[in-house]
């Protein structure tokens, strides 16, 4: 009941939920996609790869926006180049640029001598979100699931099988660069919300539950974006009555779907083989 007098009396927090429930549809949404590419850690280089340009548009006074993506751009090319240009396999490539980019990044903070806005950046602070900021992630949600919608059997057919893709003349490597730049929009659009180091979560886990329910991809982005909202939602109602880290309690709150779906689905089996063990 306190959580709905407070939605009903404070503007910060309708904003707030909104957000969340946005930047967990969306994440849902876009990490069916990851899950199914077996792209996990890129979905967590670029999350880290983005702070510079967080802290670069902090220092010039702009919106963090415009230099994260500049970053999260810059990130999955080089991490593209490296790979193919050498012998190093992505993985590697991977660990080395984010890791680079994420220390540059905590670097340009320090000068910045904002260790207040570090941690948002790091860890979130969706009650403490802007107007403008709703907006943008709604904006920004809209585009990528609209995209996505446009160039669903592509992106469906290079996902489960690009040889096959490539067979009917799609560019797969033009279509994982256009995933990594809607990969991240999404990461960008989620800073406020879980930050920089949370972000990889809300991203798969929705995800890898839903695919833990369904085959069909369909259903599997639909499930992982519900599942997001939900978390969302969750989380941001234990944030706000307990007065916790609101990125956190939303992760946490997605993990213990999975594990829920996890034990239950385990169990079914269990029973189905013949009994718990």
């Amino acid at each position: 009941m306190l959580f709905l007098e407070g939605l009903l009396e404070y503007q910060f927090l309708q904003k707030a939920l909104l957000t969340s429930i946005v930047v967990g549809i969306v994440c849902g949404v876009i990490g069916s996609f990851i899950i199914l590419r077996g792209m996990s850690l890129m979905g967590d280089a670029i999350s880290h790869a983005v702070l510079p340009g967080v802290a670069i548009s902090y220092l010039m006074g702009i919106n963090f926006f415009f230099g994260a993506v500049f970053f999260g751009i810059l990130a999955a090319l080089g991490i593209g180049y490296v790979d193919q240009k050498s012998r190093i396999k992505s993985d590697t490539a991977i660990g080395i640029v984010f890791s680079a980019f994420f220390a540059l990044g905590v670097i340009l903070i320090t000068l910045a001598k904002s260790s207040t806005d570090l941690y948002h950046i790091l860890f979130g602070n969706v009650l403490a979100v802007r107007t403008s900021d709703m907006w943008l992630t709604i904006w920004i949600a809209f585009i990528v699931i609209l995209l996505i919608a446009l160039f669903y059997k592509e992106l469906f057919i290079s996902s489960f099988d690009p040889v096959v893709a490539e067979a009917y003349g799609y560019n797969t490597r033009l279509l994982h660069y256009f995933l990594m730049l809607l990969l991240t929009l999404v990461t960008v659009s989620a800073l406020q919300t879980v930050g920089i180091i949370l972000v990889v979560a809300m991203l798969i886990t929705p995800a890898a539950t839903a695919y833990l329910l369904t085959h069909r991809l369909k259903t599997m982005i639909f499930l992982a974006a519900l599942f997001g909202a939900i978390s969302a939602l969750i989380g941001l109602y234990l944030s706000y009555r307990y007065n916790l880290a609101s990125g956190a309690t939303i992760v946490l709150s997605a993990t213990l779907m999975f594990i829920v779906t996890f034990i239950t689905q385990n169990l079914i089996f269990a029973k189905k083989r013949g009994g718990v063990r």
